[in-house]
């Protein structure tokens, strides 16, 4: 399944149906009198969070939505049919904004949540509703209002325990397969990752989940790269995983650049717990790592874990850290 993040869709509610202008008509009765009935109202537009989606790959393919109008009031005081409501589905930790990408209008974070985004317009009165003592014979029937429309853009930040963040190429995506039965793209050239990737985390009898962000570099705050828009990502994550290149010639210039982006995001990315992971190990010796992992305890005032996805090293020890993290959130 492809992976899409944001998409601008068009909202049309359902415009009310008309009211009826008519009199009875029967045999043996002289004054029948008003009997138009109500138009039904139209349908709104209603979106609901649901937990088995994880992409807005759906709205790539259509665009508008439109809801059901009401139907017109008929003779014998006869009410038109309301138009159906339109239930659109959209993955929890969705966003909906205005169509100037700023205001935003809902945040669904919750399983089986339901936000009203477009309501139906109303049905027009029938005759019948306006009958008098002074008035027994009205010829004033109301047409139905229009329904609301909009353009929303949705943004959806996922919903993770952990997400991984690092420079392009720190070894995310290798670190996510070796951790979870995930098989993101893998491959020795930057921005390799395009999107973000999921995967589900077993240890110790419980489950996380894991997102793997695409890489970071210096700017991505401001958009460069690939932009801003992967760090909203973080923003759901209970725990961030900063994973650090270790064949890279200044870690801790690595490090600060990463917490920089962070930090211009916004400050409460800073705030969320944060295990510091020194990768490739495999391709140092044992006196650069120790080098590395002391000079990075420094610069982050925080334990530094070493290991080597590719080759499976100090795993254990990511795990323990893992758990006790998330048992502290």
């Amino acid at each position: 399944m492809k992976f899409l993040d944001q998409a601008k869709i068009y909202l049309e509610a359902g415009d009310g149906g008309n009211g009826c202008l008519s009199f009875r008509r029967e045999k043996y009765i002289e004054f029948g009198g008003p009997n138009g009935g109500d138009g039904g109202n139209g349908g709104s537009i209603i979106f609901k969070a649901v937990k088995n989606l994880n992409t807005l790959i759906d709205f790539r393919y259509q665009q508008h939505f439109r809801a059901e109008k009401g139907r017109g009031g008929e003779g014998s005081e006869r009410t038109g049919r309301s138009g159906k409501d339109l239930i659109i589905k959209v993955p929890v930790g969705t966003e909906i904004l205005a169509e100037d990408k700023e205001t935003v209008l809902a945040d669904m974070v919750v399983d089986g949540e339901e936000v009203l985004l477009a309501k139906g317009g109303r049905g027009g009165f029938g005759n019948a509703h306006y009958k008098t003592s002074t008035n027994q014979a009205p010829e004033r029937a109301d047409p139905g209002t229009p329904g609301e429309k909009l353009a929303v853009w949705l943004r959806l930040k996922l919903i993770a325990d952990i997400g991984l963040v690092g420079f392009p190429n720190a070894g995310k995506s290798t670190l996510l397969s070796v951790l979870t039965a995930a098989r993101p793209k893998i491959a020795n050239y930057p921005f390799t990752t395009l999107h973000p990737n999921l995967g589900v985390f077993y240890v110790y009898d419980r489950e996380y989940v894991i997102a793997d962000l695409p890489g970071l570099i210096e700017g991505a705050s401001e958009g460069v790269g690939l932009g801003h828009r992967f760090l909203g990502h973080a923003e759901r994550c209970r725990v961030i995983l900063h994973l650090i290149d270790g064949t890279s010639e200044d870690v801790v210039a690595s490090y600060k650049t990463i917490e920089s982006e962070l930090k211009n995001y916004g400050e409460k990315l800073l705030k969320k717990p944060e295990i510091v992971v020194l990768n490739k190990i495999d391709s140092l010796s044992e006196e650069e790592v120790l080098a590395k992992v002391k000079l990075l305890k420094k610069a982050s005032k925080k334990e530094v874990i070493a290991i080597s996805g590719v080759a499976k090293l100090g795993l254990e020890d990511l795990k323990k850290a893992i758990v006790e993290v998330m048992k502290k959130e």
